[in-house]
């Protein structure tokens, strides 16, 4: 069974960093692109940044590009998401998430979804 646990949500100032990890298990994810969504309250879940299998291809959403770095340590099947600069608009449930198809060079499906870390970042 697969499960993904993330960990590193907080209370932060604004202008401060966090940085959030998502350990797989149940299965290796080397072939897999891993990646972060949000969910703000009364809005949509929205995409934020996904790494490629080979942790050398990365996308982000505009509004976090410049202040977000997506890793990850296929040794270790965990995906990191390093935040610096937050606004308060940061504020959210962030998502881990991985891809459903393996080498996907198509648009980002996510198949696996973990239970959320809450991000809170005051003015």
């Amino acid at each position: 069974q697969v499960q993904l646990v993330e960990s590193g949500g907080g209370l932060v100032q604004a202008g401060g960093s966090l940085r959030l990890s998502c350990a797989a298990s149940g299965r290796t994810f080397n072939r897999y692109t891993m990646g972060w969504f949000r969910q703000a309250p009364g809005k949509e879940r929205e995409f934020v940044g996904a790494v490629k299998w080979n942790g050398d291809s990365t996308d982000y959403a505009d509004s976090v590009k410049g202040r977000f770095t997506i890793s990850r340590d296929n040794a270790k099947n965990t995906v990191y998401l390093q935040m610096n600069s937050l606004k308060p608009e940061d504020t959210a449930v962030y998502y881990c998430t991985i891809d459903r198809t393996p080498l996907n060079i198509r648009s980002y499906e996510p198949a696996y979804w973990g239970q959320g870390t809450q991000v809170t970042v005051s003015s």
